[in-house]
């Protein structure tokens, strides 16, 4: 049975964004890495509209700077993140977009059907980006792991990374440390 991770920055008090919209954070070049080889083990990305219209900028982000030999570390990371997001395939669940770019294929399935479907085929992870959809799915028990990279800053509200009234027993896998001071926690449904 396949893995459904679902992977997001997070502030301290554990929102995605705050009450203005703002992210959270960006990766340093260290942490792009991380990302990068995350993002490379990965078989298929879900996302929700919101999420894709951020992302879609990967698909031609390697355009606007194709050599790497003369950028910054951190521009290689990007560069070698924008070639892995345009070969990864993705699934966009939306009822309101009329067409997704690249490897995107637009979904008006219900997904908790179609995650069901995927589980169960033989591949590698799946990952879940997205605060809505992937409380849809672990609202029914879908999603297996839980990577949370936590930045030092605190929102005090705004889009949370855990559903309101979602009750999860976890089980803490790994944690890591970045130079930019963001930790990296990985757990699984106990």
């Amino acid at each position: 049975m396949r893995t459904v991770i679902y992977s997001m920055g997070v502030s301290l008090d554990c929102y995605i964004a705050g009450p203005d919209g703002s992210v959270v954070g960006s990766p340093d070049a260290e942490l792009h890495r991380f990302h990068n080889q995350q993002a490379s083990e990965l078989d298929v990305h879900l996302l929700g509209r919101r999420l894709y219209e951020v992302m879609v900028f990967w698909e031609t982000a390697e355009q606007g700077n194709p050599s790497a030999a003369s950028a910054s570390e951190l521009d290689r990371a990007q560069l070698e993140f924008a070639r892995i997001w345009k070969r990864l395939p993705k699934i966009v669940f939306s009822k309101s977009l009329e067409a997704v770019e690249g490897k995107a294929r637009l979904s008006r399935a219900d997904p908790v059907q179609t995650v069901q479907a995927l589980k169960e085929e033989d591949g590698g992870p799946i990952a879940v980006g997205g605060a809505e959809l992937a409380a849809t799915l672990t609202a029914h028990g879908l999603i297996d792991e839980y990577h949370l990279f936590v930045y030092p800053v605190a929102l005090g509200g705004g889009k949370p990374f855990f559903a309101d009234g979602a009750r999860l027993d976890l089980e803490l896998l790994e944690t890591r440390t970045f130079g930019d001071r963001a930790v990296y926690l990985r757990y699984r449904r106990a």
